[in-house]
């Protein structure tokens, strides 16, 4: 062999082992993205492995037709085992993906594990206040009470307030809901320490706290609070591996058409989703670009999006399906029923370019 040849052959065998290290790099090493997908859809009007997922008790239930799906966003990869870069290629040729960050998705002070609980928890805080605003939009009356679900640690409440404190009041100002104590602590605290009454094991308490002003101006107890409530009728949401408060307006569609008689659907397989709080009020989600093209390919044909939401709807529907924008659960129930009847879902809201 020529030493020419032996030089072509030396580079040939250069190039192919720089080829495939770059390959294997692909394939094992460590990336600081997540992938977000599309991830599996649930039918709140059907079952889940074979247990229905709206369950009523103490009250008459009637059957119905149709779907109304919740939809869910898959994230590929944690802090532990993130995605290659030959994933992370393919996702970012698929518009029903998207490539986040994963200091974004999973802070780094913060476990996989704790991620997930928080989740798991946001859940069945927002099927609770499905419940709520479902029964109340019925016309039941449902009492709530504001308490503690979590003192954050070294916060001005940590070592004076616990978990289940239920919050009475703030300053002598009776506390009725969560927005209501925000404003009365952003009104009261420049003047002072506050005194804030909770009730705990059934035994008031006042304790002194000294709200801390966070960099946006706002002053903060440092602690997450929810609604306990009174529910007049016994309602299970059952829907296993499932986080987060997306499908809380949905869950109280679902409970609305089991408690009425008809079928809310009018028969229609239609998805949706958006937070609820216990007024009825729809909030925004993340996610809802996955979410569209979830619903697209579970064969809906109808997408109820939040309207705090409209910014990334629109230019991101997939093909046959509709988009209708609703804020409250009062529209997304008129609008079901617009649409039952025989209503084209084109003409009604929908989110446009601003």
């Amino acid at each position: 062999m020529s030493t020419k040849s032996r030089t072509r052959k030396l580079a040939g065998m250069g190039f192919l082992a720089l080829f495939m290290g770059c390959l294997l790099a692909l394939v094992f090493l460590p990336t600081p993205y997540v992938i977000e997908r599309p991830g599996p859809v649930f039918d709140v009007l059907g079952q889940d492995r074979g247990v229905q997922v709206i369950n009523i008790e103490d009250a008459k239930s009637y059957p119905t037709t149709g779907k109304l799906d919740v939809l869910t966003v898959s994230v590929v990869g944690n802090r532990e085992d993130t995605p290659s870069w030959a994933e992370l290629g393919m996702a970012w040729l698929d518009p029903a993906q998207a490539i986040v960050p994963l200091d974004v998705m999973y802070p780094p002070n913060v476990s996989t594990s704790q991620v997930n609980a928080e989740s798991s928890a946001m859940m069945e805080e927002s099927q609770q206040d499905a419940i709520a605003a479902a029964l109340t939009k019925l016309g039941y009356t449902v009492p709530w009470h504001v308490y503690v679900s979590e003192v954050s640690k070294g916060s001005a409440s940590s070592g004076k307030l616990v978990a289940a404190d239920f919050v009475i009041k703030i300053n002598e100002i009776a506390i009725k809901d969560i927005d209501q104590m925000r404003t009365v602590i952003n009104a009261q605290a420049p003047s002072g320490p506050l005194k804030v009454e909770v009730l705990r094991n059934g035994v008031k308490t006042v304790e002194t706290i000294t709200a801390q002003k966070d960099k946006d101006g706002k002053y903060r107890l440092g602690i997450l609070a929810g609604y306990k409530y009174d529910f007049p009728v016994k309602i299970k949401l059952q829907l296993g591996d499932v986080g987060g408060p997306s499908g809380g307006m949905m869950f109280a569609l679902g409970i609305i058409d089991r408690l009425t008689p008809g079928q809310l659907t009018g028969g229609k397989h239609i998805a949706g989703t958006g937070t609820i709080d216990p007024a009825g009020h729809v909030g925004p989600i993340g996610g809802i670009r996955h979410k569209l093209f979830g619903a697209a390919r579970a064969g809906a044909t109808l997408f109820l999006a939040p309207d705090s939401n409209c910014d990334e709807v629109v230019g991101h529907v997939p093909s046959g399906l509709t988009v209708v924008k609703v804020s409250t659960l009062s529209e997304a129930k008129s609008d079901l029923e617009k649409i039952a009847t025989g209503t084209n879902p084109a003409t009604l809201p929908t989110c446009t370019a601003k």
